[in-house]
């Protein structure tokens, strides 16, 4: 192996690792630098173990993490009795809350969720219920991101020693 290959497989290693704790952290694409990762270590073996194919199936898997993210959320809203208005609600507020850090994560959901069924003419209670389902739904989110992005790693190391 050479110098610039060494290199570049130490690089897509922090990619990977970095991109892992991204996929929870937020304002991170923690997914997309996984993939990045993968994607460099396959490009520095020449495409040898991983070919175009299996690097599609993961740019797939890391565009499924966003899916994920907005569904859970909306749908933990749902579960909870809430208005199709406050799953909408609660979907806006976890992207506007990606662009205020971690506190804007953690409550943009839950405050979307609410803003919105108080907005449908809701009581405060019914308002929080659906709250806290927006935000039991985006904890739910980011196990499933999480898991997308290690069956991402694991299908990288089979395909590599097989």
């Amino acid at each position: 192996m050479d110098a610039l290959t060494a290199l570049a497989l130490a690089v897509a290693a922090i990619l990977v690792v970095v991109g892992i704790v991204g996929t929870v952290a937020p304002v991170m694409p923690g997914a997309v630098i996984v993939f990045a990762g993968l994607f460099l270590a396959a490009w520095a073996e020449g495409f040898v173990h991983l070919g175009w194919g299996w690097l599609l199936f993961l740019a797939a898997l890391a565009a499924l993490t966003y899916v994920v993210d907005f569904a859970a959320t909306a749908l933990g809203a749902k579960k909870l009795g809430a208005s199709r208005r406050a799953m909408v609600g609660a979907a806006l507020g976890a992207l506007a809350g990606l662009f205020f850090g971690l506190a804007g994560v953690l409550i943009g959901p839950f405050a979307g969720a609410v803003l919105a069924e108080l907005s449908n003419q809701k009581g405060f209670e019914a308002a929080s219920r659906a709250g806290l389902g927006a935000w039991i739904g985006m904890v739910f989110g980011a196990a499933a991101k999480l898991a997308l992005v290690f069956m991402m790693v694991g299908v990288y190391a089979v395909v590599r020693l097989f």
